[in-house]
C-alpha cells in the first residue's frame, strides 16, 4: 500500500505543469497601470447594490525593487469587481502591512534613510490606490523592530498599535479577511 502511494506521488510530480495564459488578463477599469484580471464565464456581473469591505494582510516585501505582490492584489480586488459591476464607491479596502512589507510603505525620504537600494517600486502604486480611498495601515510593531517612523511613510499610509490591532478594529467595522 505504501509502495502505491509513493509510485502514484512519484508519477504525479512527473505530469508536467500546464502552462499559465495570461492573455485574458488586463488592468482596469479601476487602476490602469496594475491590478490584472481576467473575465470568468458565468459570473458576468454582480447585483449594482453589492458592496463589499475586505483587508489584505501583507508581510512579505516586493521582490528586486518591483512592486509588492500583496498591494496589486487590492488593486486586482477593486479592478474585477468594478469590471463585474459592484460599484467603486460601493467597495472598501484596507491593507494591512507588517513584518519587512512596512518598508515597501516608505516614502523617498525614508527609503534613503533606511540606506535601501534602488527606489521604492510600490509607492506609485500606493499613491494612485491611496487616491482611491484604499487605506495602507501600519503594524507599529513592525515599524518598531525596523526602526520606520510614521513621518518616514508615503503620505496617507496610517499606523496602528499592531497588524492585530488592525485587524479586529476593521473586522469590527465589517471588512472580512482575505484568507490568501
Amino acid at each position: 500500500m505504501i509502495r502505491s502511494i509513493a509510485v502514484l506521488g512519484a508519477a504525479l510530480i512527473a505530469l508536467p505543469l500546464a502552462a499559465q495564459d495570461m492573455s485574458a488578463f488586463k488592468t482596469g477599469p479601476v487602476f490602469e497601470d496594475f491590478g490584472p484580471h481576467a473575465p470568468v464565464k458565468g459570473v458576468e456581473t454582480f447585483e449594482p447594490d453589492t458592496e463589499l469591505s475586505h483587508s489584505f494582510d501583507v508581510a512579505e516585501p516586493a521582490k528586486d525593487g518591483g512592486r509588492n505582490r500583496g498591494f496589486e492584489s487590492a488593486a486586482r480586488f477593486i479592478n474585477m469587481h468594478v469590471a463585474h459591476g459592484v460599484a467603486e464607491e460601493n467597495i472598501r479596502v484596507a491593507v494591512v502591512v507588517h513584518g519587512k512589507a512596512v518598508h515597501d510603505l516608505l516614502s523617498a525620504e525614508g527609503w534613503a534613510a533606511h540606506e535601501l537600494e534602488g527606489e521604492n517600486g510600490s509607492a506609485a502604486m500606493i499613491r494612485a490606490m491611496l487616491d482611491h480611498g484604499v487605506r495602507f495601515i501600519v503594524c507599529g510593531q513592525s515599524a518598531a523592530a525596523y526602526g520606520v517612523s510614521k513621518d518616514e511613510l508615503i503620505e496617507g499610509v496610517e499606523m496602528d498599535l499592531s497588524a492585530m490591532t488592525a485587524h479586529a478594529k476593521l473586522q469590527q467595522r465589517g471588512y472580512t479577511v482575505n484568507p490568501f
